[in-house]
């Protein structure tokens, strides 16, 4: 199941969030002021707005508020998701000055061009240090209805027993480290699954026995394992996402880091699974330690009746 229609929200004050930092290991900082951060960073979502438009997905754009500051609105899929029975579901955040990225306009809005029946608000988990960051921390397996998640900092396993059954997910929680033998923040940095492949990095898994179960799973379900290096990992080479063009054609949207990271190997068997759409993100990426998937909320909710490009901005 992939998505025909993705939301992103445009940023308007990023900036290296130093309170996330302190467990995502991914985010590197950087050498121009914050103003050039932010200009730069615009221009790479602008850009991957274009590209994926002209691949064919419909691309919903809001802009991020300017007040409260908010480094990291960029990334909508750690806090909001929707699924096909039309329900959207929010999720706990571990930054405190994450949490104001759930804006209640957003909600609004969908619930104006979209069939919501329900809104599933888990935030309340973050009064009891609970965090469950939406499919940063979950990696779905559609098909075989299981929630793959990392246990780290942002992932706590009472939530997701608690959330993936909610959302009808069997709940498959592991361990896993990077090459430093550090928890990795997100599932969704080592692990992706389209309608047919499953990429991940073997090498993170802590437990051995954790790996094999999870590739039997998965297999199970219809899905070709393809193997990534922790090189390829540390190159954002797992947060990818298949979507769907409105003509139906399988596309991968990865970031061109992760395409020049990756093994001949690699690269031959992701492109049996759709046409790889390569953007450019590198200062969203080394700033704030997210990559293509993390940009991109998947709506799978059903639309209603509204005419093409009617999509309006929150205020």
């Amino acid at each position: 199941m992939s998505a025909r229609t993705v939301l992103m929200v445009r940023p308007a004050a990023f900036r290296f969030n130093e309170e996330t930092a302190v467990n995502n290991h991914f985010q590197k900082g950087s050498r121009i002021s914050t103003e050039e951060a932010q200009a730069v960073a615009k221009a790479e979502f602008d850009a991957v707005v274009v590209q994926l438009q002209a691949a064919g997905v419909q691309v919903l754009v809001v802009e991020d508020s300017t007040e409260p500051v908010k480094p990291d609105a960029i990334f909508p899929n750690n806090w909001l998701s929707t699924t096909e029975d039309g329900r959207i579901h929010l999720y706990p955040l571990f930054a405190a000055n994450r949490r104001p990225e759930r804006r209640t306009g957003i909600i609004t809005l969908l619930e104006r061009f979209f069939e919501v029946q329900r809104v599933n608000d888990w935030s309340f988990l973050e009064q009891q240090d609970l965090f469950l960051e939406g499919t940063g921390s979950m990696v779905l397996d559609h098909v075989g209805r299981t929630a793959f998640a990392a246990i780290s900092p942002r992932t706590s396993r009472e939530a997701l027993m608690l959330v993936a059954g909610a959302l009808g997910y069997d709940a498959f929680p592991f361990d896993a480290q990077d090459a430093q033998g550090r928890a990795i923040y997100h599932t969704n940095v080592l692990l992706s699954i389209g309608d047919r492949f499953a990429l991940g990095c073997g090498e993170a898994f802590v437990n051995n026995k954790e790996l094999e179960e999870v590739r039997a799973r998965l297999q199970y379900s219809g899905h070709e394992w393809i193997d990534i290096t922790f090189a390829e990992m540390e190159a954002f080479g797992a947060n990818l996402l298949q979507l769907q063009s409105a003509d139906g054609r399988r596309l991968i949207a990865l970031s061109q880091t992760a395409l020049e990271a990756y093994r001949p190997a690699t690269l031959r068997q992701l492109e049996k699974h759709g046409t790889l759409i390569p953007l450019s993100v590198p200062t969203i990426e080394s700033v704030n330690g997210g990559s293509v998937r993390c940009m991109l909320c998947e709506i799978f909710l059903e639309p209603k009746a509204t005419p093409a490009g009617a999509f309006p901005l929150p205020q």
